[in-house]
C-alpha cells in the first residue's frame, strides 16, 4: 500500500530547514510504481524552497526526484517509485537516498533510508503478462530459428531460483515447433522457425515457480508478422558513442534517423533500459540517470538495441546498435592512504624489505589504473629504495658506517590518473636510517717498557682501539682484573663535533665524539723488578653511541704487555766483609792473599762486578786479578825485613748496563811474614794487630723442631702400640722354635731289628737294638714313635758314628706310607728310602 501521510500527521511533523532528517522507513518489495515512499513538511516562508533528490546509494533509478506542494503556508515534499521500479528484497534490502532542502540561501542535507522487506505474498507475476489477456508480441516470420523473442524473467527472480516453463500443448499442425524458454529466461523461437507462419498467434501458458512451493501463471501471445514490403532502413549512423559522465539526466546522446514512413523508435535492449530513453518519434536518445562513474562504475559502457519500424506497418522494421561509452571527467586527483609516509628503519634491513604499500583511487573513476613514481630530493639517485607496483622497497644495503651514509631519505611518490585533463597526487615520503651496533670494537696487543724506579702517574703508552661501526673511534676503555699497580683513561682524546640521538632523533652535537680515542696507560704504584718483570693486562674496550638502544653495546679485548727495566738499586755485598790473614812473602814470588767473595743478594743473577784497591797499597805491593788479592814480591828493594801489617780496603762495584752503579768496600787485614833462607832455624813471632775499626757481626743461626704438642701424643701412642705387637709376634716366634726342638723330626715306631742283612761296603760294625714287636694292624699304623734304631760308623762313607734313626711313613706324613706288610722307610743318615717287610725283616733299597 502507497505510504501516505493523513494532513493532521503533516501538520504535526512541522519543521524548521530539514532539522528532522535523517528519516528511517520500511518499504515493502510489492509496491509497485508511482508509490509515494515518504511525504514530509517545512516551513520557509521568505522564499520558494527547492527539494532535491542529490543521489542514490546503491545507485538505481527507482526513485523520482521529490515533488514539491503548498498546502497552507507549509511545503509538502513526496518521494515516489518512478515507472521503472521492482522492489526485490532478495536483491537489495537498503537504499540510502540523499537529499537536499534550499530555502534562500540556507541550503540543507540529511539522507533519507529506505529498508525493503520480503513479502510473502507477493507475485512476481504482474502486469500484462498476468491479465486474463496475457502480453502480446510481434514477430516477423522471417525470424531466426532459436533466435531470443522475448525476456520472461523478471528482475529478482534469478536470485529466487525461478524456473520457467510452457505447459500449454504446442502441438502441430498449427505449431510449427515448439517454443522453448532457457535458464535466462528468454522465450526462443523454435528451431523449425516461423517462415509461413504469417498472421498467426501462437498463445503460450507460462507457469512461473520460485521460493519454496510458490508459483504463478502468465500468459504471453507471439504474433507473426509479414515480410513488409517496403524495406526501411537506418541512415548513415555512428555506432560508437563516447560521452562525459557529467551529463545531466534528459540530456541528449544522440539522434538516430531511419528511412521509411511514419518510423517510430523504441530500445529493445536492454528492458528494462535504466540509464537511457529514446524519443518514440524523434529517435532522440537521452540520459534517464546520473552516470557519474565514481557511484556506479557499470555505467561505463552500454549497449543499446534500437528498433526503428513504421506505425502503420509494425511488421517493417530494422534494428540498430549502439555501444555508449561514458568517459569520467577528470575532476579530482588520486587520493592515497597514507597521505605522507614518515618511518624509521635499522641499516640492517634486508634488501627487498617493504617499507608500504601504498593505496591509491580515483574519486573520478574507481577502479582505474593508475601509474606510481619514485623521486627522490635527498640523498639524490635512486640507490636505497625503489618502487615496485605500490610498494615501498629497499633496493640495497643501508650502511651508516661510512661518514655522511647514514641520511634521512627525502623523496616523493607521484601518483597519475588516466583522465583529461591529468592530474596528479604527490605522496611525501621521509625514511630515516637507524645504525645498528653490528661490530665489536677490537684493539691491537702492545708491549710497553718502563723503568722500575718510575713514579706514580708515569704514562705507558697509548691503546688505540678501533670499531668498524661509525663513529669508529667512539670506545671507552677498562682494565679487566689484572694488577691494580696500572690504570687506563676511560676516555681521552680532542673533542669534535659529532652527531647524536635524542628521542630517536639524529642530532647534532657540539662535543659528541673524540678523535682519536686513545686509552692511555698509567703506572699507579711502584714497580720492584726483583719481584716481578713483566705484567699483562687485559685491556676491554666498549663502543658507546653505536646504537639507538643505548644498553645494546659491544666490547672486545686485546692483551698488553708491560716489561719491567732493572735499574741498579742494591749494592752488592761482601762475605766476609772483613778478613785477617797471615802470609809468608818469598823474594821473587807473588803470592795469592784471598778470594774477595761478593753478590747482590736481592739480584742473585747479577754476578759481573769490578773489583779495585782504594787504600792501604801504599807500595803498590798488592793487586788484584778479577776479585783474588795477589802479593807480588818480584819488584825491587826495599824487601821487608821485618813482619810488617797492611790493611787493604777492597772496592767491589756492580758492572754492566744498569746505572747507577753501586759499590761496596771489603777490608783485608794482611800480616805479611818475610821469607828468608840463610837462616837455618826462624822463629816467627806474630806482630801485634792494629785495632780493628770496623765491628765483625757474626750471627749463627741454629734451626731446631718444636713439635705440636698433639702430634707428640699421636706418636707417643702409636711407637707404644707398634712395640707392644713386635713383643707379641716375636715371643709366639720364640714358643713354636721351642716345640720345634723338643719334637722329633719324624715321628716313627721303634723298630727292634734282630739282625742286619746286606752286603754294603765299608760297613764296620753295627750296634743292636732291642727289637720290639710291632703289634699287628689290619691297615695302618695311625701313631709310630721314632727312637734310635742302628748306630753304625761309615755307612756309604760316613768317617764317623753317626746317630741313625729309622722313622715310618705313613698315611699322609711328609716321609712316606705304609702298603701293607711293606713299610716304606727312611734312613736319616743318608736320606735314602728303603722298603721295609714287616713279617721277614728284608729291606729294599729304593
Amino acid at each position: 500500500m502507497a505510504l501516505l501521510r493523513p494532513p493532521a500527521l503533516l501538520l504535526a511533523l512541522v519543521v524548521s530547514e530539514l532539522h528532522c532528517l535523517p528519516w528511517f522507513i520500511n518499504v515493502s518489495e510489492s509496491q509497485g510504481p508511482g508509490t509515494t515512499i515518504h511525504s514530509f513538511s517545512f516551513n520557509c516562508t521568505a522564499h520558494m524552497p527547492m527539494l532535491e533528490l542529490v543521489h542514490v546509494q546503491p545507485p538505481t533509478t527507482f526513485f523520482n526526484q521529490p515533488s514539491l506542494s503548498r498546502w497552507q503556508k507549509i511545503y509538502v515534499g513526496t518521494v515516489t517509485l518512478n515507472s521503472l521500479a521492482r522492489l526485490d528484497a532478495l536483491a537489495v534490502n537498503h537504499y540510502e537516498l540523499q537529499l537536499r532542502f534550499t530555502c534562500g540561501n540556507n541550503v540543507t542535507e540529511g539522507p533519507l533510508y529506505v529498508y525493503v522487506y520480503r513479502d510473502p505474498g507477493y507475485s512476481p507475476c504482474s502486469g500484462r503478462f498476468a491479465s486474463p489477456a496475457g502480453e502480446i508480441i510481434q514477430v516477423r516470420e522471417t525470424v531466426t530459428p532459436g533466435a531470443q523473442l522475448y525476456t520472461l524473467l523478471l528482475p529478482g527472480l534469478e536470485l529466487q531460483h525461478a524456473q520457467i516453463s510452457i505447459n500449454s500443448a504446442q502441438d502441430p499442425p498449427y505449431f510449427p515447433g515448439p517454443f522453448s524458454i532457457n535458464g535466462q529466461g528468454w522465450l526462443l523461437a523454435p528451431s523449425q522457425g516461423l517462415k509461413g507462419q504469417a498472421g498467426k498467434v501462437f498463445q503460450l501458458q507460462i507457469l512461473v515457480t520460485f521460493g519454496q512451493n510458490r508459483s504463478c501463471h502468465g500468459m504471453l501471445k507471439v504474433k507473426v508478422l509479414p515480410v513488409p514490403s517496403s524495406q526501411i532502413s537506418f541512415l548513415g549512423q555512428a555506432r560508437n558513442i563516447t560521452i562525459l559522465d557529467d551529463l545531466a539526466p534528459g540530456s541528449q546522446v544522440v539522434q538516430v534517423r531511419a528511412q521509411g514512413f511514419d518510423v517510430r523508435y523504441e530500445i529493445l535492449s536492454p528492458v528494462p533500459c535504466p540509464l537511457f530513453s529514446i524519443g518514440r518519434e524523434d529517435g532522440v536518445v537521452r540520459t534517464t540517470a546520473p552516470l557519474e562513474l565514481a557511484q556506479a562504475w557499470g555505467t561505463a559502457v552500454t549497449r543499446l538495441q534500437v528498433k526503428a519500424y513504421e506505425r502503420l506497418r509494425p511488421w517493417a522494421s530494422v534494428d540498430l546498435d549502439l555501444t555508449v561509452n561514458v568517459r569520467s571527467v577528470n575532476r579530482w586527483p588520486p587520493r592515497c592512504l597514507p597521505a605522507m609516509l614518515v618511518t624509521e628503519i635499522p641499516e640492517t634491513t634486508p634488501v627487498g624489505t617493504v617499507l608500504n604499500t601504498f593505496t591509491c583511487t580515483d574519486p573520478d573513476s574507481p577502479g582505474s589504473t593508475l601509474n606510481y613514481e619514485l623521486r627522490f630530493h635527498s640523498p639524490p639517485g635512486p640507490a636505497s629504495l625503489c618502487l615496485r607496483g605500490r610498494a615501498l622497497e629497499v633496493n640495497a644495503t643501508l650502511d651508516c658506517d661510512t661518514p655522511g651514509a647514514c641520511f634521512q631519505h627525502a623523496a616523493s611518490i607521484l601518483v597519475l590518473d588516466g583522465g583529461q585533463p591529468l592530474m596528479t597526487t604527490e605522496v611525501p615520503v621521509l625514511v630515516m636510517v637507524i645504525p645498528v651496533n653490528e661490530f665489536s670494537p677490537a684493539c691491537v696487543p702492545h708491549t710497553f717498557r718502563i723503568r722500575e724506579d718510575a713514579g706514580p702517574h708515569t704514562l705507558l703508552g697509548s691503546v688505540v682501539g678501533t670499531d668498524k661501526d661509525y663513529p669508529h673511534n667512539s670506545i671507552e676503555y677498562d682494565i679487566s682484573g689484572g694488577p691494580t699497580a696500572f690504570s687506563v683513561d676511560r676516555l681521552s682524546g680532542t673533542p669534535t663535533p659529532g652527531l647524536g640521538w635524542k628521542g630517536g632523533t639524529r642530532v647534532d652535537c657540539k662535543l659528541r665524539l673524540w678523535a682519536p680515542l686513545l686509552g692511555e696507560i698509567h703506572l699507579l704504584g711502584s714497580l720492584d723488578y726483583e719481584l716481578q718483570t713483566l705484567y699483562r693486562l687485559t685491556v676491554l674496550v666498549t663502543d658507546q653511541s653505536q646504537d639507538q638502544d643505548p644498553t645494546h653495546r659491544r666490547s672486545g679485548s686485546c692483551t698488553i704487555t708491560i716489561e719491567v727495566e732493572d735499574v741498579n738499586d742494591h749494592a752488592p755485598e761482601c762475605q766476609p766483609p772483613f778478613q785477617e790473614l797471615t802470609i809468608y812473602a818469598p823474594l821473587g814470588r807473588s803470592v795469592e792473599v784471598t778470594k774477595v767473595s761478593c753478590w747482590v743478594p736481592q739480584e742473585p743473577q747479577r754476578l759481573v762486578f769490578s773489583y779495585s784497591i782504594v787504600g792501604g797499597n801504599s807500595q803498590s805491593r798488592f793487586s788484584l786479578q778479577g776479585p783474588i788479592l795477589v802479593h807480588n814480591n818480584m819488584l825491587g828493594p826495599p824487601w821487608p825485613e821485618q813482619p810488617h801489617t797492611h790493611e787493604l780496603l777492597i772496592r767491589v762495584a756492580d758492572a754492566g748496563p744498569s746505572i747507577p752503579h753501586l759499590s761496596a768496600t771489603a777490608t783485608v787485614i794482611v800480616h805479611l811474614v818475610p821469607w828468608s833462607t840463610s837462616t837455618a832455624a826462624t822463629r816467627t813471632r806474630s806482630a801485634a794487630v792494629t785495632s780493628m775499626t770496623t765491628p765483625l757481626l757474626v750471627t749463627d743461626t741454629e734451626a731446631f723442631w718444636q713439635p705440636e704438642p698433639w702430634f707428640v701424643v699421636v706418636l707417643t701412642v702409636t711407637s707404644a702400640l707398634f712395640l707392644l705387637a713386635l713383643g707379641w709376634l716375636f715371643s709366639r716366634l720364640f714358643q713354636g722354635l721351642a716345640q720345634m726342638l723338643q719334637t722329633p723330626r719324624k715321628p716313627a715306631q721303634a723298630l727292634l731289628l734282630n739282625s742286619i742283612q746286606g752286603t754294603e761296603e765299608s760297613i764296620e760294625g753295627f750296634m743292636e737294638a732291642p727289637r720290639m714287636e710291632m703289634p699287628q694292624t689290619p691297615s695302618s699304623v695311625m701313631s709310630l714313635v721314632c727312637q734310635p734304631a742302628i748306630l753304625y760308623r761309615g755307612h756309604r762313607g760316613c768317617s764317623r758314628v753317626l746317630p741313625c734313626q729309622a722313622c715310618l711313613l705313613v698315611d699322609g706324613y711328609p716321609c712316606g706310607r705304609a702298603h701293607g706288610s711293606t713299610i716304606r722307610m727312611e734312613e736319616t743318615c743318608t736320606g735314602r728310602d728303603y722298603l721295609f717287610n714287616t713279617l721277614t725283616g728284608a729291606r729294599r733299597w729304593l
